[in-house]
């Protein structure tokens, strides 16, 4: 076994970025915190660290840690990752089917498993300008994307009661834009977050809609956001990752930074013909009204007016995207499919650990940004 190799798939040191002078963060005023994310204000730099330590056993061990695997020139762009660990192989892997990527790791029986890995990516704010109608010459979705992004997934169905609600809650819209919106305000004002549901949720919305129980977290609500949007046949899809930095809008509940390991945050964009790629995050507006000091705010106070009109358009990017899979298979294991991959994986045995206690699981996740 080749013990503590560091192993380089991109350069992490010496990469000449131009970059903008970040502000401080602004304090919100009693009445209406500025919440305006702003690409203008320039890139940022980060690096997670992501630290999986396994119990010694007499049988074989597996790790998944997923990377950042989303390429997207406006708003975010992965750098490079490197690996330590002690594994019998560690190499680069993924999901064919969802594009998601990951760091796969190998054990034999016996030793003490560990694997560190540190990705590093830069991102700067969205928000498109809905003034601006042009779309001559920008790309567009081909029938094969479009098909793509529109398809059902084994929590997302298209047919029965998520068509029935979609076409109920858009009726009377008639362009896509109208559309899309009429779907943020029902997640907005008809959902609910439940502190209860354990991580982000499963994003079951055939359950959630035949339940009547509008529940759950950023991976239930935004998922049914997405589900309802494509069964309308409105391309739309989750984007998964992890808060890395604290809302420089002064927002206690729409960042973290530091150790960030329940960190998880699944976002959403919708296709739509004259903008392109739109992002939107009903869900998070629905954790302000929950969470947001002193809690449980109405719906007409102002800090939740102000995020609920940003974020159908806009993301302040205090957040890494790590894919947008559906379905996820791990590259060597024999188990079940994942709904979505944004927490590490890992096995002993074959038997599938809990991500979802990195107490037991042991794994810790920190974020730190880098001046560039």
């Amino acid at each position: 076994m080749e013990r503590r190799a560091f192993i380089k798939t991109a350069t992490l040191a010496g990469v000449a970025l131009a970059s903008a002078p970040w502000p401080s963060v602004r304090a919100a005023t009693a009445t209406m915190p500025m919440f305006s994310p702003d690409p203008a204000l320039g890139w940022r730099t980060f690096e997670i660290l992501t630290r999986v330590d396994l119990p010694v056993s007499a049988e074989a061990s597996r790790v998944w840690v997923p990377l950042p695997s989303v390429q997207e020139d406006d708003w975010i762009q992965p750098l490079g990752n490197l690996w330590e660990t002690n594994a019998d192989s560690a190499q680069v892997g993924g999901d064919p089917h969802s594009g998601s990527r990951m760091v796969v790791a190998n054990w034999s029986p016996g030793g003490k498993p560990y694997l560190e890995v540190a990705s590093r990516f830069r991102v700067r704010d969205r928000a498109v300008d809905f003034r601006d109608r042009g779309r001559a010459g920008q790309p567009r979705l081909t029938s094969a994307e479009r098909a793509w992004w529109t398809a059902a997934t084994e929590m997302l169905p298209t047919d029965g009661i998520v068509l029935a609600t979609a076409r109920d809650v858009t009726r009377g819209a008639r362009s896509d834009e109208a559309k899309a919106r009429a779907l943020y305000a029902f997640i907005v004002d008809h959902t609910a977050r439940n502190p209860q549901t354990r991580g982000c949720g499963v994003g079951d919305i055939r359950g959630m809609l035949e339940a009547g129980n509008l529940s759950g977290k950023c991976a239930d609500l935004n998922a049914l956001y997405v589900g309802l949007a494509r069964s309308l046949g409105i391309p739309a899809r989750d984007v998964y990752g992890l808060r890395v930095a604290d809302s420089r809008f002064g927002y206690k509940s729409l960042g973290k930074s530091g150790v960030v390991t329940k960190a998880q945050h699944c976002r959403a964009e919708v296709w739509l013909e004259a903008w392109g790629w739109v992002p939107v995050d009903p869900a998070d507006v629905r954790k302000v009204i929950l969470e947001e000091p002193p809690g449980n705010l109405e719906r007409r106070d102002a800090k939740v007016q102000v995020v609920a009109e940003r974020l159908f358009g806009s993301w302040e990017m205090n957040w890494l995207a790590y894919n947008f899979g559906h379905d996820v298979r791990l590259p060597g294991s024999a188990g079940a499919a994942l709904p979505f991959l944004m927490y590490p994986q890992g096995e002993i045995g074959g038997r599938r650990l809990d991500s979802l206690d990195p107490d037991a699981f042991r794994y810790a996740i920190t974020s730190r940004e880098i001046e560039v």
